[in-house]
């Protein structure tokens, strides 16, 4: 089935892997930022999202000592790091694979994760912004580090949407090749099977036009009386 074989995205399913068409790939590119932009929120927030207390030897979160915001960004971020990383490979090898139904769980899964996480940067853009504004005391704090947090939780919205918006496309291609391939084909009007009955004859029962087996003209019945004239009786 050729539309099975191209459908969801695998244009050329089954071939060799293409390197410098894979990297040329928008989704690839945005995918490619995505990793780094994860990479910084959760690395930033490891390395100068924590300061030391006032009080004894703990650590403090930087945004309005609110610790949940630094556990949710950090956590957002390394998941993130994680699944770029997975889908990436998985974009790699979605040519090579000739089940169309494997590469519909793998668009499905692309398109359901990215829109979820599409909405967690949201989530996470928004609280972190909103503690950061509520922090009272920031001299020990390297502000520089917060920003950079705050402003690639911005941007992992839009790459993470960009993500969305290509797995969406490709999900509905995918479903319309294979709604193509399994449509009932059209009349085709040079067929060899006629399209009306046309009841057989039989040329042994007819002969131009006239039948062969004839009733034989109906013949008078013979004289009863053996008699080639009869003549009723006198009484």
């Amino acid at each position: 089935m050729e539309s099975n074989s191209t459908a969801y995205g695998a244009s050329l399913a089954g071939a060799g892997f293409d390197l410098i068409k894979f990297i040329k790939q928008p989704q690839t590119i945005i995918r490619f930022l995505s990793w780094v932009f994860s990479i910084v929120v959760f690395a930033t927030i490891t390395a100068e999202g924590y300061m030391n207390s006032n009080v004894g030897v703990q650590v403090k979160c930087v945004f309005n000592d609110n610790e949940g915001a630094c556990h949710y960004g950090a956590g957002i971020g390394v998941i993130a790091f994680l699944a770029c990383f997975a889908f990436l490979l998985a974009d790699a090898l979605l040519p090579s694979m000739s089940n169309a139904q494997e590469r519909k769980y793998i668009v499905m899964a692309d398109l359901c994760f990215s829109a979820v996480w599409t909405f967690l940067w949201f989530v996470c853009f928004c609280l972190l912004a909103d503690q950061w504004s509520k922090t009272n005391d920031t001299r020990a704090i390297h502000k520089d580090a917060v920003h950079a947090i705050i402003t690639f939780s911005f941007f992992s919205i839009g790459s993470w949407g960009a993500l969305t918006y290509f797995a969406l496309i490709r999900f509905r291609q995918g479903v319309k090749d294979v709604t193509q391939n399994y449509a009932d084909p059209p009349a085709d009007p040079t067929s060899v099977y006629p399209e009306t009955y046309t009841p057989t004859t039989f040329p042994s029962f007819q002969s131009n036009g006239q039948e062969i087996f004839q009733q034989p003209p109906i013949s008078p019945n013979p004289d009863p009386s053996g008699q080639s004239s009869y003549q009723p009786p006198d009484y």
